[in-house]
């Protein structure tokens, strides 16, 4: 029991890891763009990301999960050739639906500026427009590797991904904005990412010509009848369509922010302090509290093929502990890096932005940050329920109750945020909100669904206790040192690893974090 649910924590660690990884990298090249392009620039630049997800999440997010499925339930039954025919057939399909909303963003890229509000932001569009192309035909293979549990080149793809950015997106900004305004940078860091994409594709095309000899070992032994491919495309496009509409609806909500959230409040505000007030929220803290979230979606990568595999073997034991690990561990890493965010909110934004920032910009920022990073634990329950729920084919529950959290979410945003007495402040409150609901629901749902009994000891109780064996002391370090760890970064570092050693040990000692969580060489005889 313990090895089969090492197996599970295993290739979460690596995605987890190498997400986190990315995400730490990400936030690098966000703090000298932020301070290349501005406030400003950084309104800019997230007006065109929201409308980039979305059209990348319906060309690109379903199918992946579809094929993670659809091969692990085959690899799991002993198939050699019904797996390679998934990946064939989801290719040609993605490749497919890439060219289409690649075509589609350029030829549209001045309409979506101007719904932004942005016009200059069409630059900025038809940067970014080719990756939506590169990324369809990535996920085709991460989708792939991910159904025969080798996570790897997933996790090095995503590395290049980011030290791309840094090393081609950040010069381009800078030599596109010594040429014009920060509009042009931020056309700029965007081509840089279509290039780091097509980096990280590369890499990905790479590692499956080596890795092929070691699929096509079993082809000749395997006799069972191929399935034919139109009963695969009908397959993966019923599995993915309620997967992917399930999955558009995080990046929907943040492309009705990126339409709503300035025009409201542009009703009281002048249009550049709305502009900034909205970079701030949605291009600094957004990407903050993203970076543990890293670990949340290695959970639900690995969660749906791990889970489909026990399913088509009816290993309803199986089933039962991965879904309880998935959980317990979304609790684990997520309640302690939503208090740690929260109580260090401010030292992080004046350190990592003062130079671009007023003072009056950055407690605005570390407010919404203190607000935002409690949407944090609920997000990581999110996407572990949202896995498990994928993986025992119930896919179209998470699109519901996502879909009911973001109507909620708009209802506030609308009510709130054009209130001058709240302003962006609604923002992360309605996103917090809109996740609690999807969570509770998902929840209940898997327990239903999995026959779970909920260990709420291990779910709640031990997770809470450690956090809090952490936060005091923090909470005190942080307030007898004042402002020095605003302005000293080895000061914040010690706290942090401080933080993170106290909450380690307190999570090891109430057992919070089990035995068959750590690495078999961490791991007691």
């Amino acid at each position: 029991m313990a090895s089969k649910q090492a197996s599970l924590v295993g290739g979460i660690s690596i995605l987890g890891i190498a997400g986190l990884i990315c995400k730490v990298v990400g936030v690098l090249y966000l703090i000298p763009l932020a301070n290349l392009i501005g406030p400003e620039g950084m309104g800019v630049y997230n007006q065109v990301f929201p409308s980039y997800n979305l059209m990348l999440t319906i060309s690109s997010v379903g199918i992946p999960v579809a094929i993670s499925r659809m091969v692990a339930a085959r690899t799991a039954k002993q198939e050699s050739r019904n797996p390679n025919r998934v990946f064939r057939a989801a290719l040609v399909i993605l490749s497919i639906l890439g060219f289409i909303s690649t075509l589609l963003m350029m030829l549209f890229s001045d309409s979506f500026a101007k719904a932004t509000g942005t016009p200059e932001s069409v630059k900025g569009f038809l940067a970014i427009a080719p990756s939506l192309f590169l990324v369809c035909v990535m996920s085709a293979f991460r989708g792939f590797m991910q159904g025969r549990r080798r996570m790897w080149p997933t996790a090095i793809s995503q590395l290049i991904e980011q030290v791309g950015k840094v090393a081609v997106a950040l010069p381009l900004a800078y030599s596109f904005m010594s040429r014009g305004d920060y509009a042009m940078g931020v056309a700029g860091a965007l081509l840089g990412t279509s290039l780091a994409e097509a980096a990280a594709l590369l890499y990905m095309a790479v590692d499956y010509v080596f890795y092929r000899p070691q699929l096509c070992a079993g082809l000749l032994t395997d006799t069972r009848p191929m399935e034919p491919y139109p009963a695969i495309t009908r397959e993966l496009v019923l599995t993915a369509i309620p997967i992917t509409i399930g999955a558009c609806i995080v990046p929907l909500a943040g492309t009705v922010d990126s339409f709503m959230l300035v025009r409201l409040m542009k009703a009281y505000l002048p249009e550049q302090v709305a502009l900034s007030n909205y970079g701030i929220y949605a291009g600094l803290v957004i990407s903050l509290i993203n970076v543990p979230t890293a670990l949340a979606m290695a959970m639900s990568s690995n969660l749906v093929p791990s889970i489909s595999a026990k399913r088509e073997l009816k290993d309803k034991e199986g089933i039962q502990r991965d879904s309880m690990a998935g959980l317990r561990l979304a609790m684990v890493v997520g309640l302690p890096s939503s208090v740690g965010m929260s109580l260090l909110a401010l030292p992080i934004m004046t350190l990592l932005f003062h130079s671009k920032y007023t003072m009056e910009q950055l407690r605005l920022g570390a407010e919404l940050l203190q607000i935002s990073s409690l949407t944090i634990v609920v997000f990581t329950l999110v996407q572990a329920s949202s896995g498990i729920l994928q993986g025992l084919y119930k896919q179209r529950i998470p699109m519901y109750t996502l879909a009911l959290g973001v109507a909620v979410k708009i209802i506030i945003n609308y009510t709130a945020v054009q209130l001058p007495s709240v302003s962006i402040y609604g923002a992360p409150w309605a996103s917090l909100t809109s996740y609690v609901i999807s969570a509770g629901l998902n929840i209940y749902y898997v327990a239903k669904y999995a026959g779970l009994k909920l260990d709420l000891r291990d779910l709640l109780l031990k997770p809470f206790l450690a956090t809090l064996v952490m936060a005091v002391p923090v909470l005190l370090v942080s307030r007898l040192m004042g402002n020095t760890l605003n302005r000293n970064w080895l000061a914040l570092g010690l706290v942090i690893l401080f933080a993170v050693a106290l909450y380690l040990m307190s999570a090891l000692k109430l057992g919070a974090i089990k035995q068959q969580d750590l690495p078999a060489r961490f791991q007691k005889r």
